[in-house]
């Protein structure tokens, strides 16, 4: 029992020992984590205020757009085409697009090329290139989106059916 003590007691006294030793490492590691912890809460909340604020000017260029202030409303559709949001910038693309705000085929296909640019997953980038091709064909530029369509069909996409169709 005695010696269980003494065990006990040498235990506890080498590891006090080694921490007191050890005392700068443990608060280097400890500062690290808080400081990490910070910077993806501070992160994840940038994200959200950026996207909150996304949203706003989408629901504004929309108003705009049915109060006929086109040039307010693809203003900010462009805006937010250029900042590169997964869910918006497809959206206000589209409505650039189905409402003809914007008369400039270049300027629309820049538009274009920044949303390719966004990391979709695989069957959402070959959505943007089956809506790129069918604006191509609306402005008679067909081989250029036969080649798109042909991209989509050779990569088994689940849009494959689709793009043979539009081919036809």
């Amino acid at each position: 029992m005695e010696n269980e003590n003494l065990n006990n007691q040498d235990f506890i006294e080498k590891i006090s020992t080694f921490i007191k030793k050890k005392k700068g490492i443990f608060l280097t590691i400890l500062i690290l984590i808080i400081v990490g912890l910070s910077t993806l809460i501070f992160f994840d909340s940038y994200k959200e205020k950026r996207n909150i604020r996304i949203s706003e000017k989408y629901i504004k260029a929309g108003i705009f757009l049915k109060n006929d202030n086109k040039n307010e409303s693809l203003k900010l559709y462009k805006e937010i085409v250029s900042s590169k949001n997964k869910f918006y910038s497809l959206l206000a693309l589209n409505n650039i697009i189905e409402n003809n705000i914007e008369n400039n085929s270049e300027e629309i296909l820049k538009l274009f090329t920044i949303v390719e640019n966004i990391k979709y997953d695989k069957n959402e980038k070959d959505l943007v290139k089956l809506k790129k091709s069918l604006y191509l064909m609306k402005m008679s530029k067909e081989k250029e989106a036969n080649r798109l369509l042909e991209e989509i069909i050779s990569s088994n996409s689940i849009w494959k059916e689709i793009a043979l169709k539009i081919k036809k």
